[in-house]
Formats: structure tokens, sequence, C-alpha cells
């Protein structure tokens, strides 16, 4: 980017975002793009708040539920986004281009760390509502910790396709562009991620 510095405008601040947030004057990603080439730090201070709490929240649970490796594992890919602008084409849209650069970060992170349990924040999708009796609660305790290991154990593009399908609601071409996989890899990841999920948690049915 001609007259840009290599570092992007301000610090991400990511945990608690509201996805809902008000952008200001409503302009498309592709005109916001346009603008941060040319050095407009509003303009993509703007991208960062339209598009970092999905890859925030993406990033927190292929960490693992890491607070600081999902926000380090967000900025590294905000860093390389402002850097890298003049190389994003448009072929996808730019938000399936954010998350194939915060998936990377992300892997580059799991390398080194090892695995922790889930966020309870996506298991609690899948739970049943709080209960007063004592025995349900507990019951209730003993799925999520169940599910919980399982996904844990999916292989990591299982559980990044599902992730990205199941929470993000994001379509096989864009799971397949994000995750730099053919689009047929992508189905079979989901496929065995899902049936692995199914048997695991058998005995919950």
């Amino acid at each position: 980017m001609r007259g840009v510095t290599t570092s992007p405008p301000s610090t991400v601040a990511l945990p608690g975002a509201d996805d809902d947030a008000d952008d200001g004057p409503e302009r498309s990603d592709t005109a916001l793009v346009r603008a941060a080439r040319l050095g407009d730090e509003a303009a993509f201070a703007q991208i960062v708040e339209r598009h970092g709490p999905a890859m925030y929240r993406y990033a927190l649970r292929l960490v693992n539920a890491d607070a600081t490796d999902a926000a380090e594992a967000v900025q590294e890919a905000f860093v390389s986004a402002w850097r890298g602008l003049d190389g994003f084409e448009g072929r996808s849209s730019l938000r399936t281009w954010l998350i194939r650069l915060v998936h990377r970060r992300a892997a580059d992170l799991r390398r080194k760390r090892r695995p922790i349990p889930v966020d309870d924040d996506l298991l609690s999708v899948v739970s049943r509502p709080a209960s007063d009796n004592p025995l349900q609660s507990a019951l209730d305790a003993e799925l999520l910790e169940a599910l919980q290991q399982a996904l844990d154990e999916l292989p990591w593009h299982q559980r990044a396709a599902w992730l990205l399908r199941e929470v993000e609601g994001m379509s096989y071409d864009e799971i397949a562009e994000a995750l730099s996989l053919p689009v047929g890899s992508v189905r079979g990841h989901l496929h065995r991620g899902r049936r692995t999920l199914a048997e695991r948690m058998a005995r919950w049915r």
C-alpha cells in the first residue's frame, strides 16, 4: 500500500465485542478495502469492528477457549491483513479471507501448545436448559463434559470445518476457501466429524 505503515491502526479490542455494533455510515467491504489500501485507517478500523467479533469467536474455539491465544491470533491476522490488502483479489469475500488468516495464526499457536478444554459457550449451544433438579443438573454436567471431550478429540480440520459450518454458518465453498481445502475435502471432514460426535454421544440420545 502506497505511503502506508506496516503496523495496523490501533489495538484490536475484541473480547466482549458486540456483533451488532453500529459501523457508522454503512460502507461495503469492497469500499472499505479500497480506502484502506490508500492508507485510510478509519476504513480499516471499520473492517476490524465489522469482522473482528466473528474472527475472535472462531479463534477462541479453535484454541480451546484460551482468550490470550485467541486475541493473539486475531491481532496477528489483522496485522497480516493490513500488510497484505494489496494481495486481496476479491475472489472470496473479505470475511472468508480474514477467517483464513486467523485460522492460519490459530494453527501456528496450536502447534506450540497442548490442547485444553473447549469453550463452555460452544457446548452450551446444545445443552439442555438449567434444571432445579440436582439429579438432572448432574446429568447435564456429565453430558457437557462428554461432549466437550468428544469435540476436543476431533482432528483439527474436522473441528475447524464443524465450527465454521455449525457455529459460523459458512457455506461449503467459503469453508473450503478459508481452510485452503477442496470442497470435497470439507464435506468429508464434516461428515466424519459429525459421525464421530454422533457415535460418541449416542448413549445420551
